[in-house]
């Protein structure tokens, strides 16, 4: 293993968690990539989400999904994260995935923020079925990336013991606030 990005690390766990059949959600299509693993992991029964609020990451997405042939498992919604529950039922998710910060490759003004991205991941936590995942990768690059990391970090450290296990990974030697891995499973 010659160098671990933070989305392979979250990854791993994914694979492990989700099977055929499964619900899931990501919760920040971006460019698809998540969206695409979710797709091939719960296969032709499941089912996945996938939300963004930039038209240019849907058309991304779209593309991705045809390209890697992913069976047509999805649904490609162009709304805001915290928004999720309206289009899930309570304790019937499998997994669920957040890319905090701005698209690649894409307009940096236009990112994730705290107020709603913590709306978002309190919302999916209704949403997630007991021993369900979820993953956040936290960026703090951009206009308001700091701002975002520290109270996103400052509210999972709140979320009650008895119904979550919170665990944070970070790089120790990466100079430049490198990306911070979370991993919230419902128990």
């Amino acid at each position: 293993m010659k160098n671990l990005q933070i989305t392979a690390y979250t990854q791993s766990f994914i694979r492990q968690q989700v099977m055929p059949g499964d619900i899931c959600i990501d919760a920040t299509m971006g460019n698809g990539n998540d969206t695409a693993l979710l797709s091939r992991l719960a296969g032709e029964k499941g089912h996945v989400l996938a939300f963004d609020i930039q038209k240019q990451a849907l058309e991304h997405t779209e593309e991705r999904l045809k390209k890697d042939n992913c069976p047509e498992n999805y649904r490609l919604i162009l709304d805001s994260h915290e928004n999720m529950a309206a289009y899930a039922e309570m304790e019937t998710v499998s997994c669920i995935t957040f890319n905090l910060g701005y698209l690649p490759g894409g307009d940096h003004s236009v990112a994730t923020r705290a107020d709603s991205s913590k709306r978002a991941v309190e919302s999916g936590l209704t949403l997630l079925k007991k021993g369900g995942l979820m993953t956040l990768c936290i960026y703090s690059g951009g206009d308001t990336g700091f701002q975002e990391r520290d109270e996103m970090l400052a509210f999972i450290r709140q979320l009650d013991p008895h119904k979550y296990l919170v665990i944070r990974s970070e790089y120790a030697n990466r100079p430049n606030n490198p990306p911070i891995p979370v991993l919230i499973i419902k128990l």
